[in-house]
């Protein structure tokens, strides 16, 4: 049995995908984003080539967290100066930059390489339930079945 590897000179046409993060927990959310940048969901798949897709997440402000996690979870920012470290609640993020949290969670579930970076660039992330990617044609992703 042969494997074969993909190129970049072979990777054509890259799909676009509207995926509606509605009511959705965010880490099972972020790990199907995931997997669509990365082309995990492709038989061409290759770990060091970006084989992946483009995401357009639309209501990235009705993500669901579980638990207590919209008042316990904190994102950390550091300004580069002493003393300047500061948090916000995921409740707060969600009221500034709802984009944010998914952006986030999207790009811990991806590689800490360059190609990570890539990766991240084919994703948009919308608040509202309109994007700017129609002249794209952009796809619902299918939805794995349950057994």
């Amino acid at each position: 049995m042969k494997t074969t590897l993909a190129k970049n000179v072979q990777l054509k046409d890259k799909t676009w995908y509207v995926v509606d993060a509605k009511d959705q927990i965010l880490g099972r959310l972020a790990v199907k984003i995931a997997n669509i940048l990365r082309g995990r969901h492709k038989p061409t798949y290759t770990p060091h080539v970006d084989t992946g897709d483009y995401v357009i997440v639309i209501n990235a402000d009705k993500v669901r967290l579980t638990g207590s996690k919209e008042e316990d979870k904190t994102y950390m920012f550091y300004t580069g100066w002493v003393g300047t470290a500061y948090r916000r609640t995921a409740a707060a993020m969600r009221e500034r930059r709802p984009e944010f949290i998914v952006t986030h969670a999207v790009k811990g579930m991806l590689p800490k390489n360059r190609l990570a970076n890539a990766m991240l660039l084919k994703l948009r992330v919308y608040a509202g339930d309109k994007h700017d990617q129609a002249a794209n044609n952009p796809q619902p992703f299918p939805e794995a079945k349950k057994v």
